[in-house]
């Protein structure tokens, strides 16, 4: 697995109004990535994702996610192909992490799967055909929609 972060997805309560939130802080959110389920920011050579809480849950697998401990928040690394999605979950469960939702094609069209890490911080490891990799590991939005 590089060595990097990808994305960070923050679940909301309320995607409005943590949009606005951070568009008052100067920040711009990308339209063309964006919808009405999740707000995208480029932060260098890393992605911000506001997402719905409940659905950000859902996504893991974890129902509402309301009393099961989980902080709204998830950490993603972006793999170069779907093998390597497959390959790095393998390299996680034997390193002693836990999947915590295999690894499968998704509704926005990418492969992801979640795992744990020893203190029970959740990981995306997805291929996005939308958001290509450079080189050096980081990514930019496209400009245009996917």
């Amino acid at each position: 697995m590089e060595q990097r972060l990808s994305l960070v997805s923050l679940g909301v309560n309320d995607l409005k109004a943590s949009t606005a939130f951070y568009e008052k802080l100067g920040w711009r959110h990308s339209a063309a990535n964006s919808n009405d389920q999740i707000t995208f920011f480029q932060l260098g050579g890393i992605i911000l994702g506001l997402y719905g809480r409940q659905a950000l849950a859902e996504d893991i697998g974890l129902g509402s996610g309301d009393g099961s401990g989980f902080a709204g928040l998830t950490l993603a690394h972006n793999a170069r192909s779907k093998d390597e999605v497959d390959a790095l979950l393998a390299d996680v469960e034997a390193a002693g992490g836990v999947i915590a939702k295999p690894a499968e094609e998704v509704f926005w069209g990418g492969y992801s799967g979640y795992f744990r890490d020893l203190d029970g911080h959740y990981w995306e490891v997805a291929w996005n055909p939308f958001f290509p990799i450079a080189e050096d590991g980081s990514i930019t939005l496209p400009d245009g929609p996917p």
